[in-house]
């Protein structure tokens, strides 16, 4: 595994994951939360690609061309339909383990995708860039997080952007997340988050600019038990989207 001198990753959040490597596609297993907000977390990240590099969203390949950077994509969640969109995905991930999970699903499913086992700065120091970079439930996992802004910020072209998931920091967010998600329903295993790497809306803002980038947007994602299903919202109080482009 490529790693930069200057790494901000904290190695006992890849082993927890590593472990876990293959039951990345097990819509009923660990993950089943993250295939359960798949669906809305590709039609922001879509939506907001079209937007910036006017696209069609409605086209079936309203994303050809672009090349896309999924920093900690784990075993190919998101980095799977978006190249079924027509992107050109690199995905990247510390752990060797989610990475060949990664390539066997995407080859079983006939995607061309590049997977790396690297650091998002060791790929920075190659001086890779791409027309978006996406830090997908990433940051949350991220001991430093505006150091790691400012080492990924390289990534990105200019006139690229990067988008970002995460969970803000409030007492509403320790409630559902570490006590309900967590604890309760056991929708995550026990010790996924840590309630004080949560990452404010106004923070990240200020760690984007502090980067170089400029924050364009702020959108939340709620949950409907009664519906049993995600959606876009202004409510950011808990999960929540970030947008940023480099100009």
């Amino acid at each position: 595994m490529a790693e930069a001198r200057n790494s901000t990753l904290d190695r006992e959040e890849v082993a927890r994951f590593a472990k876990l490597a293959d039951e990345w596609w097990d819509a009923n297993g660990p993950f089943k939360p993250l295939h359960r907000i798949n669906p809305t977390r590709l039609t922001y990240i879509r939506d907001q690609l079209c937007l910036r590099f006017g696209r069609d969203q409605r086209a079936g390949s309203s994303l050809a061309g672009l090349t896309v950077l999924d920093i900690g994509c784990g075993g190919g969640l998101v980095a799977e339909p978006l190249a079924r969109l027509g992107a050109q995905v690199t995905g990247i991930d510390p752990a060797e383990e989610n990475i060949a999970a990664a390539n066997s699903h995407a080859k079983g499913a006939r995607l061309d995708i590049t997977y790396r086992a690297a650091t998002a700065e060791a790929v920075a120091e190659e001086g890779a860039v791409f027309d978006a970079v996406l830090l997908v439930e990433v940051v949350e996992h991220v001991p430093d997080v505006p150091q790691f802004l400012k080492s990924v910020t390289r990534l990105v072209k200019p006139r690229g952007v990067m988008i970002v998931s995460t969970i803000n920091r409030t007492l509403k967010s320790y409630a559902l997340v570490i006590i309900g998600a967590e604890l309760i329903l056991r929708w995550l295993p026990a010790g996924t988050h840590n309630w004080a790497r949560f990452v404010t809306p106004d923070e990240l803002r200020r760690a984007l600019r502090d980067a170089g980038l400029i924050p364009t947007d702020v959108t939340g994602m709620v949950y409907n038990p009664l519906a049993d299903s995600w959606r876009l919202a202004r409510d950011s109080d808990v999960n929540y989207f970030a947008t940023a482009v480099r100009d």
